[in-house]
């Protein structure tokens, strides 16, 4: 019996090591684990106002600083629709307040370019989102309440595509920090969604963005299912 028990916990870490890996008291999705042409388990794929075929995203190859890596992106449009909002995300993180960092490269788009996380998602027509977008020049942070989004704050700043960047962003309660590269550029107060929520990342329209290390670190008493064993 004590065989059996043993055999199964060791599966079950084994299969999470394949999906996240443990940073201090945070997670990290490098998506090295996960096959190219798949998402992550407990990711899903879903779009706030989808007019047609909704987003291809899985995980692909690619070369970054000279080394081949693999990274989630956002591959392929179906529908360009500029009030689209391409989504991939999980609920097995619950997140409320802390940190969230993600690495993302625009690659192409012509109606929108770039991307960022979501947070504290309810579902795929509620949620945070802080985005950069290499056209715009700018740097914003939304909510999306039934599928309408609203702009809460703002930051003009090149973001060339192309190249990796670096979106942070650091909540309590209501109030809500975002960083791009290091640089503190929004900060705001809202209190639209103030319960834990699931997490992803998100692209607009026929924007092509591959993203890489999302990070989660959660603080107070956030619901966490990663400490119950599930697989976030």
């Amino acid at each position: 019996m004590m065989r059996k028990v043993l055999t199964h916990i060791i599966t079950v870490a084994l299969l999470l090591s394949a999906v996240y890996t443990m940073a201090g008291e945070g997670l990290v999705w490098d998506f090295e684990q996960t096959k190219i042409g798949e998402i992550p388990p407990d990711w899903k794929v879903e779009a706030t106002n989808l007019r047609g075929k909704i987003a291809s995203w899985e995980v692909i190859a690619d070369s970054t600083d000279g080394e081949e890596t693999k990274i989630l992106g956002m591959t392929k449009v179906n529908d360009d629709f500029g009030g689209t909002f391409n989504i991939c995300r999980t609920d097995s993180a619950q997140f409320k307040d802390g940190e969230i960092q993600v690495r993302f490269k625009a690659i192409s788009g012509v109606e929108d370019q770039g991307g960022g996380p979501i947070w504290r998602v309810q579902d795929a027509n509620n949620y945070y989102i802080v985005r950069a977008n290499p056209l715009e020049s700018n740097f914003r942070l939304y909510y999306v309440k039934d599928g309408a989004r609203k702009e809460l704050a703002s930051a003009k700043v090149d973001v060339p595509a192309n190249h990796w960047h670096t979106i942070k962003i650091i909540c309590k309660g209501d109030h809500t920090e975002g960083y791009l590269n290091g640089k503190k550029y929004l900060e705001w107060k809202d209190s639209t969604f103030p319960e834990a929520g699931g997490v992803g990342v998100w692209t607009k329209a026929d924007a092509i963005t591959y993203f890489d290390n999302f990070t989660v670190k959660t603080t107070g008493h956030d619901e966490k299912k990663e400490s119950r064993g599930e697989k976030p």
